[in-house]
């Protein structure tokens, strides 16, 4: 039966062998595994999965593939299909059957990349790992270190919680319809003694968030309504920084003893 993707969910099939076998590779999954598998789509990568971890939880969206999946799928008893939107998915009531913790693996849609991220990272304590396909240029964002142009709020946002890393490229025809950019494998993971301290966390990403916001000006400058300027001067000085230094020039531990000076 061929299935016409749908443009609306940002639906793009993976269908090259060689890259669903690479991905199985990179996860390195155990039969202690339990699986959150986001976007199953026709279950092609799903099978896969299913052969190399204890349990599958695989979530579709599309309602008119729940009934292929189920018919792809039917020689695979440890899959469990849940047809909602992952984004309103209580994973705090996931049956987890084996392991501590989900493995996260999706092909997701470009443009809820972040939503999904930052959805995942809300139920850390029930998530070991995220694997994810995602826009080329945007994995380059999350591993981006100071000084470069890719470097941003996201880069510090993302490897404040986790550790990010690119696996691997793919190429735009790996995939149906292809998309108009290539793609990277990434994984992130989660850092197993990250504490939350809420007001603290609150006012570190308010002041990323300014400061990039204006990336262009100078620290000085771009956070001149955050911070009280005397604090920032007594930063510049403590840490021995240029008074005129930009944004992408701080480091995520230099946000942090800005925040906490």
């Amino acid at each position: 039966m061929q299935i016409k993707p749908k443009k609306r969910l940002g639906q793009s099939f993976l269908i090259d062998p060689n890259i669903k076998r690479k991905i199985i590779s990179a996860c390195g999954l155990s039969q202690k595994d339990t699986v959150l598998e986001i976007g199953s789509g026709r279950g092609e990568l799903t099978k896969l999965i299913a052969e190399s971890a204890g349990s599958v939880l695989a979530v579709e969206i599309d309602t008119s593939l729940t009934e292929i999946l189920k018919n792809n799928l039917i020689a695979y008893p440890n899959v469990k299909i849940i047809n909602r939107d992952i984004l309103k998915l209580d994973l705090s009531k996931l049956p987890v059957k084996f392991g501590k913790k989900l493995k996260v693996i999706g092909n997701i849609p470009y443009y809820i990349s972040t939503p999904i991220i930052e959805y995942l990272l809300k139920y850390r304590k029930r998530v070991d790992s995220i694997h994810l396909t995602v826009q080329k240029e945007y994995a380059r964002r999350l591993v981006a270190l100071p000084g470069g142009a890719d470097y941003g709020s996201l880069s510090c946002f993302l490897q404040y919680h986790s550790s990010p890393e690119i696996l691997f490229y793919i190429k735009r025809s790996c995939f149906f319809p292809a998309p108009r950019v290539d793609s990277a494998f990434v994984r992130l993971t989660l850092k197993p003694n990250w504490q939350a301290n809420p007001e603290k966390e609150k006012l570190l990403f308010k002041v990323i968030r300014a400061a990039f916001n204006q990336r262009r000006k100078t620290l000085r400058n771009s956070l001149k309504d955050t911070i009280p300027a005397q604090k920032l001067e007594q930063f510049f000085k403590k840490y021995s920084l240029d008074r005129n230094i930009r944004p992408e020039k701080l480091s995520l531990t230099d946000f942090s003893r800005l925040t906490n000076n």
